[in-house]
């Protein structure tokens, strides 16, 4: 029972149609019991109460499920009309008896009316899917239908030539009628069960048992009624009666809220019917050859033997679609190579249990592709990913399977080979990705990861060589290494990297990044004109990490966006803070290029500067080679933005990257910072020190500032001041700072400076140590 008040629905209190579909059941019992005991002869009771019952009883039933169906009222209120016109014929045939009625009567109205009712039933409900099925499937309902209609038209051609037999009257053609409407009904039937797809409810199979229950009663009725030897009262009447509780109870179940849809069949079922009915079409052609059949069956035969022709050819069409797909489906779209479910098929085979022969798998990653794909455009990147497979499949041996699973990453699945052969390959492959790819007029050099696990040892699956050979890609990624075989130190390191990531976006979160900032000197005067921020994370457990530590993977997972920003805002407040304590510095910040291309972001610069009240001269940003050389139209869009609102643009690291002179001639930049791996070399290398002097003076021939990284001498610095160089910043002035370490860094400078100047011009930098 519900609680008072409740809208529950009790679940355990039976429905009404159920109590009354039970009913019906045990009526029907009745009925037919009563048939096989009183034997044939009308009886009241029986062929009276209880075989009318049992007529109007599925009427009922379907009626009640009409007012209850949520959707598909109109074919259950059709097939309930013709129930109840057959329970209305039936009802008006024993009230006025057999022997009283002519023939026609008012009664064949009803039984009549049955017919065209449920087959507009039925049509409905075909109609309302007519879109969702293919061609196909609507010539197999078609073959069905015609080749049963050609094998019922043999079976009932003496039931309707003897109907026929003398001159044509109402009598006759109702007579002919019959046959040929159960003809039409269990054509439309077979038919039907050979659309597969066609959701007709979950006991569809009763409506069917309904039908043919009904019509193989109307075919014995009209043998028997032929031969005279019907009899009223014979188990023969209750054929009708369990026709229509089988409907009934599929018209219910089809009624019900959230009744479960018929499940479809497959594979080779699916043509059963449609192949039956050729076979019966070509069975009755045959038998016309031999004994004289009607003209319609040979007609209905030879149309279902065209329609066969016809599905033939639109399955020859199906199975060449299916190889198709089936091809695509183990295809990469964009580079043709096998993808990761060939791969998976491929290792089911090369590495099933049992399998002795050792295997190695190698897992490929490019290097900064990502910023291939965000400065070039994603065009660019796939025609290098298109070159990367065609380069990787020409130095691989026929029986090694090459792969693309996603992205940047491919797999190579080598036979046959152990570690020293895997090792080999892995470096043949890094040396055939290193030459440079020639992409929309620019050159570029690109290098690879490679991750090594090997079969069986350690992996009996391509799950966990999959797994594996990751760990192994990020160690030979981090080491730069270009390659890396597995080992058991690099699980951990596989899970290690996993925390950190994890860690690294709780960093984001709650204000673990700081920066230290390094001072940049004018070498001819001494000032400091500006700092560079440098990012550092202070971990809870592990201390002060350096960028190397966190930078790159916070690009792989897609974090540099929003380290940018904390990095940006964190610069800019400190360049406030200095501003307004009387010692203006400019800041500069190094971005990365997935930063730079975001369309908004000068926008967003600008207004991060007015919400401070800063000037624009109070933030320089510092971008490598890589985004100027990807990418020369946006990156001078990008810079030309930037430089028009005030912001002054160096390139970091000048000297490293896809080095082009025509850049610096055509694009927006204020500085070049050379490269400390320059800077070091200068003293014992006279080439070194030649190719920083013509550096220097090429940058201020072309009106831009020089500044040099890495200064950590004395010897250096003077000679830089020699040269020219306009800036200095490392080790040998000053380390990168905390703010507030830099701020008495700063004071002390003063200090010294005024001290100086009552001596001698000061013209060397203070050294403050940590």
């Amino acid at each position: 029972m519900n609680a008072p008040g409740s809208d529950r629905p009790d679940v355990h209190r039976p429905r009404p149609a159920s109590w009354l579909i039970r009913f019906m059941w045990l009526l029907l019992a009745a009925y037919l019991a009563g048939l096989l005991l009183q034997g044939s002869g009308f009886s009241p009771l029986v062929n009276g109460w209880l075989g009318t019952s049992t007529q109007w009883l599925p009427a009922l039933v379907c009626w009640a499920a009409v007012l209850r169906a949520d959707t598909g009222r109109l074919q259950l209120a059709l097939v309930a009309a013709g129930v109840t016109a057959f329970a209305v014929g039936y009802s008006y045939f024993v009230a006025l008896g057999s022997d009283a009625l002519p023939f026609p009567s008012l009664a064949d109205i009803g039984y009549l009316l049955f017919y065209p009712l449920i087959l507009a039933g039925l049509a409905v409900l075909a109609h309302r899917q007519r879109g969702e099925l293919p061609r196909s499937v609507l010539v197999d309902g078609a073959i069905g239908s015609l080749g049963a209609a050609s094998v019922l038209a043999v079976g009932l051609n003496p039931i309707i030539e003897s109907a026929v037999t003398g001159p044509m009257s109402l009598a006759s053609a109702i007579a002919a009628g019959y046959p040929l409407l159960d003809l039409l009904l269990i054509s439309v039937i077979t038919g039907i069960a050979a659309v597969r797809g066609l959701d007709v409810g979950g006991r569809w199979s009763l409506f069917v048992l309904g039908l043919l229950a009904f019509t193989a009663t109307d075919v014995s009725y009209a043998f028997e009624v032929a031969g005279d030897t019907y009899r009223v009262g014979t188990p023969t009447d209750a054929g009708w009666a369990l026709g229509m509780a089988l409907i009934a109870v599929w018209a219910g179940d089809l009624a019900r809220p959230g009744s479960r849809p018929s499940r479809p069949l497959t594979g080779a079922w699916t043509l059963l019917v449609p192949g039956l009915a050729t076979v019966a079409g070509m069975g009755v052609l045959v038998l016309g050859t031999q004994v004289p059949i009607s003209p319609p069956a040979v007609i209905l035969a030879a149309v279902t033997l065209v329609l066969g022709a016809v599905r033939t050819q639109l399955a020859s069409r199906q199975i060449g679609r299916m190889a198709d797909l089936r091809r695509q489906a183990s295809t990469d779209d964009l580079t043709g190579l096998p993808n990761r479910r060939a791969l998976r098929a491929e290792a089911l085979v090369r590495l099933a249990p049992g399998t002795s022969r050792p295997c190695a798998l190698l897992l490929l990653d490019l290097d900064r592709f990502k910023e291939v794909n965000d400065s070039l455009g994603h065009d660019v990147g796939d025609l290098l990913l298109v070159q990367v497979g065609s380069r990787l499949s020409r130095r691989l041996r026929a029986g090694d399977l090459l792969a693309r699973l996603g992205g940047d990453e491919f797999a190579v699945l080598l036979d046959g080979a152990d570690q020293e052969s895997a090792v080999a390959v892995a470096r043949q492959l890094d040396q055939v990705l290193a030459e440079p790819f020639t992409l929309e007029g620019i050159a570029l050099e690109t290098k690879v990861s490679i991750g090594i696990a090997l079969f069986p040892d350690q992996g009996d699956d391509l799950k966990a060589l999959l797994r594996k050979a990751d760990m192994a890609m990020y160690k030979a990624k981090s080491a730069r290494s270009g390659h890396h075989v597995f080992n058991g130190a690099d699980d951990s390191h596989g899970d290690a990297r996993l925390r950190l990531l994890e860690e690294l976006r709780l960093a984001l979160t709650h204000d673990q990044l700081v920066l230290h900032y390094q001072p940049k000197i004018a070498l001819g005067s001494g000032e400091v004109l500006g700092v560079e921020a440098l990012v550092r994370w202070q971990h809870p457990s592990r201390g002060l990490l350096a960028p190397d530590a966190f930078l790159t993977l916070a690009e792989e997972a897609g974090l540099m966006r929003e380290l940018t920003r904390i990095v940006l805002c964190t610069a800019l407040d400190q360049a406030g803070a200095w501003r307004a304590q009387g010692t203006p510095l400019t800041v500069a910040v190094n971005m990365s290029p997935s930063s730079l291309i975001e369309a908004d972001f000068p926008e967003r610069i600008d207004a991060m500067l007015s919400l401070r009240g800063l000037s624009h001269s109070d933030l320089m940003l510092e971008i490598t080679e890589d985004f100027l050389m990807a990418d020369r139209d946006r990156a001078r869009d990008v810079l030309e933005r930037l430089q028009a609102s005030g912001i002054r643009i160096a390139v970091d690291d000048f000297g490293t990257g896809y080095s082009s002179l025509a850049y610096l001639r055509d694009l927006p930049i204020d500085e070049l910072k050379l490269d400390k791996s320059f800077i070091m070399r200068m003293a014992g290398d006279d080439r070194a020190a030649a190719l920083v002097a013509s550096i220097i003076h090429l940058g201020h021939s072309l009106g831009l500032s020089l500044v040099a990284e890495g200064v950590e001498d004395a010897l250096a610095y003077e000679m830089l001041r020699g040269y020219g160089c306009d800036e200095a910043q490392g080790f040998h002035m000053s380390r990168p700072l905390p703010a507030a370490r830099l701020d008495e860094w700063l004071a002390a400078r003063e200090l010294s400076v005024a001290d100086s100047r009552s001596d001698t011009e000061f013209d060397a930098p203070i050294v403050v140590k940590r």
